[in-house]
């Protein structure tokens, strides 16, 4: 077993944030919330904004596939799309669109959270195989230390998200949670992604050295 320098320049960098869906998923995600936003605030009408934002997620999985891009995330959008359209519609409330979200986020925050306290870091699981450590990082004190500390950023990340939105949502105002959800989404996983990568590139992976 070696000790070896992430490559803080490029390849690794990129490894690690296609892991989380990369740019391309992340916008696949944000862009229908917009434009459920601007329809509901222009149309005024749920039904049409729930329309709209899913005929725009539908297209972008469509332009993933005739480009031949990674779809999973495209498709992982779709559904989630259409299972927080149907909250929304079956109750009439267009605030339950985001009931789903927050279930998520309690649901990641929990297996973070459980995962961390019992010392199986989620991100040592997620990137270990990606950064060629597979799981012999859990034999490196310093390594698995450093998958935990950026395992806690997530965990901060996702209740932070519940307990800033959950209040709105019981609130009602649609256009404040619906601006909130945006702003806690793109924008705090990137921070959240930099700062684990910050961590995690301060210490050598832990390989197995070769014969």
């Amino acid at each position: 077993m070696t000790n070896l320098p992430i490559d803080a320049n490029g390849s690794d960098k990129d490894k690690v944030l296609a892991a989380f869906g990369g740019k391309k998923g992340l916008i696949d995600s944000g862009i229908p919330s917009v434009i459920f936003l601007v329809v509901f605030n222009v149309a005024d009408d749920l039904r049409k904004a729930l329309i709209a934002s899913l005929i725009v997620s539908a297209t972008l999985t469509i332009i993933r596939l005739a480009k031949k891009d990674t779809i999973q995330h495209a498709i992982s959008g779709l559904v989630g799309s259409l299972i927080c359209a149907w909250f929304a519609n079956r109750t009439g409330n267009a605030s339950d669109l985001y009931i789903p979200k927050l279930l998520t986020n309690l649901g990641y925050g929990s297996v973070y959270l459980i995962a961390n306290l019992v010392g199986w870091p989620v991100l040592g699981l997620l990137l270990g195989p990606i950064l060629g450590e597979n799981l012999t990082w859990r034999k490196d004190p310093v390594r698995s230390q450093a998958y935990k500390r950026a395992s806690w950023l997530w965990v901060a990340m996702f209740f932070t998200r519940i307990a800033v939105q959950y209040p709105i949502y019981r609130s009602g105002n649609v256009n404040l949670l619906g601006t909130v959800n945006l702003a806690m989404g793109y924008p705090l996983f990137l921070a959240t992604a930099y700062g684990s990568w910050m961590i995690l590139k301060s210490v050598p992976t832990t390989k197995v050295a070769d014969n």
